[in-house]
């Protein structure tokens, strides 16, 4: 019998976890080899399409609903893929790596319940997979389920060994629960892992944001500056440092930190309303009202109160 996989899924939400699309092996003879090497390459909308023109000729064709459904994952289309892995399933048993993905679409559509699921159907079936435990994870800490993230993230690192994404998680998820010193731990483990030229600014911004919930604003800054060092581009690290300057009184410099994450995150009212906040303390009246308006409007729209946080997330089977 064909496994069902599509319920009604919770309204579309922002991205909790980035799953990197996988796609089978190819041979000469292999019908949608071409639409793998453009999915491979990057090139999704012409992935898409390839595909589509395959399945109008061949509907009953399992391979190429599942290959349509990792497309359409990486370009963010969850129901979409979800519909084209249902549609498959009517011919073949997704497999565990097929599952994957499905997982991934319930964590796009914020349905942590299906995508638990999943992830531990495919935990069963590939039991030595460190990236579905860390997937499954992710999804528990989600779900505020900590010790549970910390028993898959402990065997992700036992398969893996200095897997930095499972360390730097594990240290969230020792910070929820109040285990500061676990999670110091941890996030220093996952900074010394990579070693003189590290490339993940996640455990930076953890350190340095748990150094400054501890009131040690000058540590605080130091790992929050390497972290922008390494992603400027992230908003939730210049807020941070806005937040550490200012337990300085250094106001000019948590004004300069917190414009860089609005130049970022636009729409973030919150953000807005902290450096009203700022610019009122140094008796700056117009543009602390400026703020403060822009915030009441952004408040009564569709934007968020949350700074995005980008995750970096690489395969642990990559080198």
């Amino acid at each position: 019998m064909p496994t069902k996989i599509v319920r009604e899924a919770a309204p579309l939400a922002l991205l909790a976890i980035l799953f990197q699309v996988s796609t089978h092996a190819q041979s000469p003879s292999d019908p949608l080899a071409s639409a793998r090497a453009l999915a491979d390459q990057g090139k999704l909308p012409e992935a898409e399409a390839a595909l589509r023109t395959s399945i109008t000729a061949n509907p009953n064709s399992a391979d190429a609903h599942f290959l349509l459904g990792f497309v359409l994952f990486g370009e963010k289309k969850a129901r979409e893929s979800l519909a084209e892995f249902t549609a498959g399933a009517k011919f073949r048993r997704p497999g565990p790596e097929e599952l994957k993905t499905v997982a991934s679409d319930y964590v796009l559509l914020n349905d942590l319940v299906d995508a638990d699921k999943w992830f531990s159907a495919v935990v069963a079936e590939l039991p030595n997979d460190a990236n579905v435990h860390y997937l499954l994870g992710r999804t528990r800490f989600n779900e505020n389920d900590y010790h549970g993230a910390i028993a898959s993230f402990e065997r992700a690192l036992a398969l893996h060994p200095k897997y930095v994404e499972a360390e730097n998680n594990l240290g969230l998820a020792w910070r929820e629960l109040n285990e500061t010193d676990k999670a110091r731990a941890a996030f220093e483990t996952a900074i010394e892992w990579q070693g003189p030229a590290p490339i993940d600014a996640q455990p930076f911004l953890n350190l340095g944001k748990l150094y400054g919930d501890q009131h040690q604003p000058a540590k605080a800054i130091d790992y929050l500056q390497r972290a922008a060092a390494l992603a400027p581009n992230n908003p939730t690290v210049h807020e941070e440092l806005s937040h550490a300057f200012a337990a300085q009184a250094d106001l000019p410099q948590a004004q300069a930190e917190l414009e860089k994450a609005i130049a970022l995150a636009p729409n973030v009212s919150s953000l807005h309303y902290q450096l009203g906040q700022l610019y009122r303390k140094q008796g700056l009246v117009a543009q602390a009202k400026k703020e403060f308006d822009l915030t009441a409007r952004l408040s009564g729209s569709h934007s968020s109160d949350k700074t995005p946080n980008p995750l970096s997330i690489r395969n642990p089977n990559e080198p």
